[in-house]
């Protein structure tokens, strides 16, 4: 079984199902220039430091859309199914996109659910997330700052099945909102990154979102943004201060089979040396720390 520091992945993400955590993430070993291999899943029942697999999860067929950049799958159980929402890259000049697959099982194999990704055909995005209110569900999502400039944050209202948007998107924030991102050097002024959105609803009923973006000397970092209005709509406002600063990002948390809460992120960020390690994290009142208990270790 390897351990986590054996394992090359970016954005991981964690699913506990009955016993069993579920470990995914972008698991080609150059997700940038080569054709895409699929998606890996990794399973334990044994705890956190070590996972069978890799197992193929999901691995295209000869005539899907897209042959490059395979990232950032997360896996979420809704009505009757398992459904993973994953960034690709269309082939022939498309634009970069949140796709949706379903499976009956958390081991897929995960089927992509239409011809081309689910974020709007003009834009560049990346790293849709599952968000459901009032029982509708929207996905949120990244407008990339290579179209941008300035990378948004932002979601739309999805059909049943999660394979179309209902309306327009509707932008959340922007990137430049937090102190503490810094614009990328050596590019266009105002140019600064959004990547990872992702939710969590706090011990006081808080709604936070976790995001990645770079900071000073281009370090990788996560944040925390707070719906003042406990919805979607926001407004969102961002906490002071980044909750973590080691060059390490694209966070999600979860909760262990003894009910503590982590911190899911890839270290350090550059490859192929990413590894994803698990934080501790405190929840008090509705303010986020880490702990300092880490499991996985950094190259």
């Amino acid at each position: 079984m390897p351990k986590l520091n054996e394992i090359q992945m970016r954005d991981p993400y964690v699913l506990l199902v009955g016993d069993t955590y579920y470990l995914y993430g972008s698991t080609d070993k150059d997700i940038w220039k080569a054709n895409g291999v699929g998606f890996d899943v990794y399973c334990s029942k044994d705890g956190l430091e070590a996972f069978e697999g890799p197992f193929p999860a999901f691995r295209p067929k000869e005539d899907f859309w897209s042959e490059k950049n395979f990232w950032a799958p997360e896996v979420y159980f809704y009505k009757d199914a398992y459904y993973m929402f994953a960034t690709f890259l269309p082939k022939d000049g498309g634009h970069r996109g949140t796709a949706v697959l379903k499976s009956k099982s958390p081991m897929g194999p995960f089927a992509v659910q239409g011809k081309e990704p689910v974020t709007p055909k003009d834009w560049e995005c990346l790293d849709g997330t599952l968000y459901i209110e009032n029982q509708i569900p929207y996905m949120v999502f990244c407008h990339e700052w290579q179209q941008v400039g300035d990378g948004k944050i932002c979601s739309m209202p999805l059909n049943t099945d999660l394979t179309e948007y209902m309306e327009e998107p509707s932008l959340l924030f922007t990137a430049s909102s937090a102190k503490w991102a810094k614009p990328l050097e050596n590019r266009a002024p105002g140019s600064y990154v959004t990547d990872g959105p992702y939710f969590y609803t706090a011990t006081d009923g808080s709604l936070l979102m976790l995001w990645s973006s770079y900071g000073e000397n281009r370090k990788y970092r996560i944040g925390v943004a707070r719906s003042l209005s406990g919805k979607l709509k926001g407004p969102w406002v961002q906490e002071e201060e980044p909750l973590y600063s080691a060059d390490g990002g694209h966070g999600m948390l979860f909760l262990s089979k003894e009910n503590k809460l982590y911190l899911s992120i890839h270290t350090p960020n550059d490859s192929p040396n990413e590894r994803p390690i698990f934080l501790g994290v405190e929840d008090k009142d509705g303010k986020l720390s880490l702990t300092g208990e880490k499991i996985g270790a950094v190259l």
